[in-house]
């Protein structure tokens, strides 16, 4: 009797576990459901349409350069275009013989004239460009003197007393920031020049100034040490030039592929491209550097072949004396596909070498400045 009891008891808990377990199954089941519905309806609208993916949009920003040997001809073109302008990069600081900077009577002449521009348009962005070339009292200039460099950042004692020399001239001309364009650097040297870098930020940054550092595509980004805060920018341009035989400042395969490297630097990377062309002598192989203008009119009024991968513009034409000569340049169509490029590996900001005598769609193309979107 004892056990009768005890075994009807055993089989309603039994039985109450078998319905509470259907209980819970089946509440765990309509709550799937649930969310399952909830999921649906949030990638849908009130119309039954699936949502869109949501849109990311960049600040495009365009930059420029202005050369001191050139600047009559830039600042002919400069009001067209500065009211699209992020900044402007004075090309025109120098070292003499001493290591110490140089300025030229053409940069002093012309800074009043382009900060009355600047100031008309409201860009507030004027940048002082360095460049690693020694013009000594007699005789030719060094150009790109990676021996300069080296002396330059060897030590602290010599970091700090170029970057006090740097930091007097911004404040000197009343300058936004400075921008270092140093090239052909040592492989030895680039440890010291990203110290050099890390330096000069901050104490740029300390007296609310800024840093804009240009890189060669040879630089070793990769491995070097440098800080966040300073600008980057790199040099998409010179595959072909005076260097070598005739062909394209750039294509849209380099550019992608600088634009990759370009990416994970810095928050505000930048794509430096070049305006105007070479015309190579075909006898000597020779190449002269000339303007989007001057190519235009070697041109004659005939058509240039344009050439896709690189949306480079390309002629021949024989001078006075029988000679042949090949010409490549770019015009506003060349840097259009070539900043498409650029975009394509996520670099929105645009500088461009140099403003002198550009056509008008490439004009436009510094004046086109505002938000790109990717999905």
């Amino acid at each position: 009797m004892n056990s009768t009891r005890a075994g009807y008891a055993r089989s309603r808990r039994q039985h109450r576990h078998r319905r509470n377990r259907t209980i819970v199954l089946y509440a765990c089941a309509g709550a799937l459901a649930l969310l399952a519905g909830l999921t649906y309806m949030c990638r849908q609208d009130v119309f039954g349409a699936a949502v869109k993916p949501k849109i990311t949009e960049y600040k495009t920003e365009r930059s420029v350069w202005l050369a001191d040997w050139r600047w009559k001809a830039g600042m002919e073109q400069l009001g067209t275009v500065v009211g699209g302008l992020s900044s402007l990069q004075l090309f025109a600081a120098y070292f003499d013989e001493s290591d110490r900077l140089l300025f030229t009577d053409e940069f002093r002449q012309a800074l009043p004239a382009v900060r009355q521009e600047a100031e008309r348009s409201g860009l507030n962005n004027l940048f002082l460009t360095l460049v690693n070339d020694i013009k000594p009292a007699a005789g030719a200039d060094i150009q790109k003197d990676g021996e300069l460099v080296s002396r330059l950042v060897q030590d602290f004692a010599s970091r700090r007393k170029h970057i006090n020399e740097i930091v007097a001239a911004v404040e000197t001309y009343g300058l936004s920031g400075v921008e270092l364009d140093y090239e052909r650097v040592g492989e030895a040297d680039w440890p010291n020049y990203a110290q050099l870098i890390r330096e000069l930020h901050t104490r740029l940054s300390g007296q609310g100034k800024e840093l804009r550092v240009v890189f060669e595509p040879r630089a070793p980004l990769e491995r070097l040490d440098l800080p966040e805060g300073p600008v980057y920018v790199m040099m998409a341009y010179n595959l072909y030039g005076s260097h070598s035989g005739p062909g394209p400042k750039a294509d849209d395969a380099f550019v992608r592929q600088l634009a990759k490297r370009m990416k994970t630097l810095s928050d505000r990377p930048y794509i430096a491209l070049s305006t105007g062309g070479f015309d190579w002598h075909g006898g000597t192989g020779n190449a002269v550097g000339i303007t989007e203008r001057q190519a235009a009119e070697l041109a004659g009024g005939a058509a240039p072949a344009r050439d896709k991968a690189s949306g480079a513009l390309h002629f021949e034409y024989t001078d006075s004396s029988g000679a042949r000569h090949e010409v490549w340049y770019a015009d506003g169509a060349t840097l259009a596909q070539w900043i498409r490029a650029a975009k394509s590996q996520g670099i929105h900001n645009i500088a461009v070498w140099r403003l002198d005598e550009l056509g008008e769609e490439s004009l436009e193309q510094l004046r086109s400045s505002g938000t790109a979107a990717n999905e």
